[in-house]
């Protein structure tokens, strides 16, 4: 197997310590440049993530804000949010600097599609939840509205409410990257995973009853591509397992 690069295992503590607070700086630097260029846009960003409620809202009706410091502190908390979303790319390219000397070239080949493919997963679950999700659960929340309630919710409540669903659609979205290193790594194999399947499908549903509110339809619309994704991350990771057998059948090579 080849050797790690002779730098990474010399190098010091000091010295790793050291690089690990520059590229923690440089993420945390990344995050306020963007929450500096969004800030303006405060009140629109919040506009914006709002409007998949405000759409179902009573005519007439609007959200309110309960809190004093709430008209300020919810956009403020929504754009500092999408800053460290939006910045993603370079805290993970921080991490990847800071790891990458550690890991063997085959471990490099599969590290950067990995991460490349978490980031763009993990908005895609955002994505889902926005386009599709929240019309769905909000449309639903607006039809079961007793008579004589006037529907008008608070906007740090709401933000709240997005933020978690947000945040569980993006983790959910990781199921096949998950899938693909426990087959990689061989704590699992394939064949244990197929037969697994009813008992992954029925964890997709409690997952998705703990991870969105009390109603079946957020429930399935997380359940169902939780599964789907599995199945996606047991295919590739079957794939990259056959590539591997035949070179592993090969023995150790001579140096």
């Amino acid at each position: 197997m080849t050797a790690r690069p002779d730098s990474d295992q010399d190098m010091p503590l000091v010295a790793h310590l050291t690089e690990l607070r520059s590229r923690l700086l440089r993420s945390v630097a990344a995050v306020l440049l963007i929450f500096a260029a969004l800030f303006y846009f405060a009140q629109d960003i919040y506009a914006l993530v709002s409007a998949p409620l405000r759409a179902y809202l009573p005519e007439g009706a609007t959200m309110i804000a309960t809190g004093v410091a709430s008209p300020f502190l919810a956009p403020f908390k929504l754009t500092l949010m999408v800053s460290l979303f939006l910045a993603m790319p370079v805290v993970l390219h921080q991490v990847w600097g800071f790891i990458a000397p550690g890991l063997y070239q085959h471990e490099k080949r599969i590290a950067v599609p990995l991460m490349a493919s978490s980031v763009l997963l993990f908005y895609a679950g955002m994505a889902f939840a926005y386009f599709v999700v929240f019309p769905i659960m909000f449309g639903f929340f607006a039809s079961v509205t007793p008579e004589g309630v006037a529907m008008m919710t608070d906007i740090g409540q709401y933000l709240d409410f997005v933020l978690t669903l947000f945040f569980a659609f993006g983790v959910a979205f990781e199921v096949p990257v998950a899938t693909f290193l426990l087959i990689w790594v061989g704590i699992v194999d394939v064949a244990s995973l197929r037969n697994s399947r009813p008992y992954v499908i029925v964890g997709c549903f409690v997952v998705g009853m703990l991870l969105t509110p009390p109603d079946v339809f957020s429930q399935t619309l997380l359940a169902v591509p939780m599964w789907l994704l599995f199945e996606i991350g047991v295919f590739f990771g079957a794939r990259i397992r056959h590539r591997e057998e035949p070179a592993a059948s090969d023995g150790p090579s001579q140096p």
